[in-house]
């Protein structure tokens, strides 16, 4: 697939497909010319519809990384996954595949305003998950960090300080997140590190592993 000595790798990033049976199909296209593929979360729709989504992504055949959004929850994403056997849950913890390590933090972070159905976290809880995240690892986040790929439709940035202060401390090869829909397909750097919000149409992206 790779190696550890620098080559390039071709990682589709997508969040927040919420169902949308075209938007899962078009992901699974554009997953067979790529490595590794990246899902930030918000498979389901207010807690609903998860299995629509991954009966359809679970054609996707390359090592798949997916962390819980605010829309599903992670023991409800990994009972959804059990037919996917390309596919890992990471909420709280990490996994090396092929030498590049990745950690995943899910979830609403900071609690958001749309009640008992959202699963999401207090910036306390997510500074405890966040504690084990390896320097240079690949962060998948559903939250985005606080000022990065945040704003919404009335431009007030919703992004999480604790997921901020952890790429700032441990410096990730790369961030991938979602939840902020306005800001999908969007991307910036924070610090030396990339982040994007990937959004429903996927994004294709060039990682340099040599860094």
């Amino acid at each position: 697939m790779f190696l550890k000595n620098g080559t390039a790798l071709r990682i589709l990033l997508f969040s927040d497909v919420h169902c949308s049976e075209p938007a899962c199909h078009a992901l699974v296209e554009k997953s067979l010319d790529v490595n590794f593929v990246i899902g930030a979360g918000d498979l389901a729709h207010v807690r609903r519809g998860l299995d629509i989504s991954i009966s359809i992504l679970k054609a996707i055949d390359k090592p798949t990384i997916l962390v819980p959004g605010n829309n599903e929850s992670e023991r409800e994403l990994q009972t959804a996954i059990a037919c996917w056997d390309a596919a890992v849950v990471l909420h709280g913890s990490g996994i090396e595949i092929c030498d590049i390590p990745f950690y995943g933090i899910g979830g609403g972070i900071p609690v958001t305003p749309f009640g008992d159905w959202s699963y999401d976290f207090s910036e306390r809880e997510a500074r405890a998950m966040l504690s084990d995240l390896p320097s240079g690892a690949i962060l998948v986040s559903h939250s985005p960090p606080q000022g990065c790929v945040d704003v919404s439709s009335s431009g007030v940035s919703l992004g999480s300080a604790s997921v901020r202060e952890a790429i700032i401390d441990k410096h990730p090869l790369l961030v991938v997140c979602g939840h902020i829909h306005e800001s999908a397909g969007r991307h910036a750097m924070l610090g030396r590190t990339p982040v994007v919000n990937a959004g429903p149409g996927g994004v294709v992206w060039n990682l340099d592993t040599s860094e």
